[in-house]
């Protein structure tokens, strides 16, 4: 079976199946850019003031945070940075991933998208699973 695909306004794609050719799909997409950066890998001894002004040369910060222990609320290593621009998050990315930040190397990522584990917990409970 062979099938036709084109892209229409909106970054969506049409689907055509061409056994049939009336009937068809359009499936939208969406890509998520992010201004927020994850920072891994600095020392334990790291501030939120310290990333801040490590990653400001790039651009204006809106947010600095530096993931603790719950407990012990001691850094785990590793935070977050968050620029008013994705451009600007993006040349941080290209910049400092590698560099060392007091004798650390850091690794430079985009912000992984959330993930919702709660509702699908909610469910399997209910279904007595």
């Amino acid at each position: 079976m062979a099938a036709f695909v084109r892209r229409i306004p909106g970054n969506c794609l049409q689907y055509t199946c061409m056994s049939n050719p009336n009937k068809s799909s359009s499936y939208c997409f969406s890509r998520v850019f992010s201004s927020t950066i994850i920072v891994k890998g600095f020392p334990f001894s790291t501030t939120d003031e310290r990333l801040a002004e490590v990653f400001s040369q790039f651009g204006e910060i809106t947010e600095v945070k530096i993931v603790k222990n719950k407990d012990s609320n001691k850094s785990k290593g590793f935070g977050f940075v968050t620029f008013t621009g994705e451009s600007d998050a993006q040349k941080a990315k290209m910049e400092m991933n590698g560099q060392l930040l007091d004798g650390r190397a850091l690794l430079v990522d985009n912000k992984s998208p959330e993930r919702r584990f709660k509702d699908a917990r909610k469910r399997t409970n209910q279904a007595g699973g």
